[in-house]
């Protein structure tokens, strides 16, 4: 396909699947369900970090984990007791534990203790450094708090090992874009195009279809090439095409 042609296909996807309706069957309705920026944060963050696998499934663990939280995951965060956590017993998705959800209850106590919040932290590491992946990986350090080699380290993608970090750059998209279509949240006044695509399985395969990513791996080569690419068709938004991107390789099988 030509570049104008895919250009075109990419835009009216993207206003196809970045509607309302999206939210309905995608993990972002968790913090949907809250208005604070700090509980959006949060309960985005650990939906986020949930977010491979079946959706339905994401979506179950997720919203048990708030409720166990009382939806009021900021609330729960700073002020929970330790008899609060024996309500997180017996939670698991996939590879990450009661010891895991544990920790990251821990350790975001101590990031909005010594943080205004999740943004401060991110927004200090890219002033720090010189992209969002250096952001990445200065939030990673902040949240392990010098516990580099606990098993709950491999839930925080590491892009300077190569991870393609998708999960992180969903939430970071999450919070960051700002458009009229009520998905995304666009609380955090970092600009979007510094976003780099959450690339996963299905984005990846489209792309390469579309002759938009030919690195065959997908770590993080492949996000800096393919949000390279997308840059052209808008710098200021790149991002915004991961709604085509999925959407054509989950609902439409492209």
């Amino acid at each position: 396909m030509e570049q104008e042609a895919i250009k075109e296909l990419l835009e009216f996807k993207y206003q196809q699947f970045n509607a309302p309706e999206f939210i309905e069957t995608d993990p972002i309705q968790i913090p949907h369900l809250f208005t604070q920026k700090e509980d959006i944060e949060i309960s985005g963050f650990i939906t986020a970090t949930l977010a491979w696998g079946k959706r339905n499934s994401i979506i179950k663990n997720s919203r048990q984990i708030i409720e166990c939280m009382d939806y009021a995951p900021y609330d729960f965060i700073m002020h929970h007791t330790e008899k609060d956590l024996n309500k997180f017993q017996g939670i698991k998705h996939r590879t990450f534990n009661n010891e895991d959800l544990l920790f990251f209850i821990a350790s975001l106590k101590h990031l909005y203790q010594t943080n205004t919040d999740m943004e401060t932290v991110f927004t200090h590491g890219l002033n720090k450094g010189e992209t969002i992946k250096d952001a990445i990986i200065y939030f990673r350090e902040v949240f392990l708090n010098g516990k580099e080699e606990c098993r709950t380290q491999k839930h925080i993608a590491n892009p300077r090992k190569g991870s393609a970090a998708k999960r992180i750059n969903m939430f970071l998209r999450w919070m960051i874009r700002k458009d009229n279509f009520g998905v995304d949240f666009g609380i955090w006044d970092i600009p979007p195009s510094e976003l780099f695509i959450p690339l996963d399985l299905h984005v990846g395969n489209v792309s390469r279809k579309l002759e938009l990513l030919n690195r065959k791996s997908n770590d993080w080569k492949a996000v800096e090439e393919l949000t390279t690419n997308l840059s052209e068709f808008d710098p200021k938004d790149p991002v915004k095409y991961d709604y085509a991107l999925f959407g054509l390789g989950v609902f439409e099988k492209f």
